[in-house]
């Protein structure tokens, strides 16, 4: 339904639209009428972005599922980090956490073992990707296509895997 933007009447008659598409996403019926609130106060507030002739159901159902991914990534953060955002940077990243220095000296020289046997064409490209250089820098630096740059990465990552897995090492055993 295309029509003009006349709040606050017009959204009260989407509220049946929108009450499924809620609580298909929270899957409770107080988190539901919590959504269709709070999609109703963002187009209120946000009522002079609405573009006269536009669709105004799509722009509610748009608002709702961006109010519900935005409201599911603060709860999935919170759930999970019991400090600040350092806190959960560590306590989620498992590469920080070495069992045994000589263990992690013996793997690293079996990466660097499996990374001569490596296409040299496919190295050089990947250990820059692997230093922190992104793709667009790499093509600059090596004056390749960028597609060049993302295939040559990508190959270099499947022989290694390829490589390691000859030699036992799976991606579990590296980061347990």
């Amino acid at each position: 339904m295309i029509a003009a933007f006349q709040p606050p009447s017009d959204l009260l008659q989407y509220e049946q639209l929108l009450r499924p598409f809620a609580f298909r996403l929270t899957q409770n019926n107080e988190e539901t009428n919590d959504l269709i609130q709070d999609t109703f106060y963002r187009a209120l507030s946000n009522q002079d972005k609405f573009s006269e002739g536009s669709n105004i159901k799509g722009w509610l159902f748009t608002i709702m599922r961006n109010i519900f991914i935005n409201n599911y990534r603060q709860k999935k953060i919170s759930k999970n980090s019991t400090g600040s955002l350092d806190d959960l940077f560590i306590t989620n990243n498992s590469r920080l956490v070495e069992r045994n220095g000589a263990e992690r000296l013996l793997l690293e020289e079996t990466i660097n073992k499996a990374m001569e046997g490596v296409s040299k064409d496919f190295t050089g490209p990947f250990m820059m990707h692997y230093n922190g250089f992104q793709y667009d820098e790499i093509a600059r630096k090596l004056k390749l296509p960028l597609g060049t740059v993302k295939s040559r990465i990508f190959f270099a990552k499947k022989e290694l895997q390829n490589k390691l897995k000859g030699l036992g090492i799976t991606h579990s055993s590296v980061y347990n």
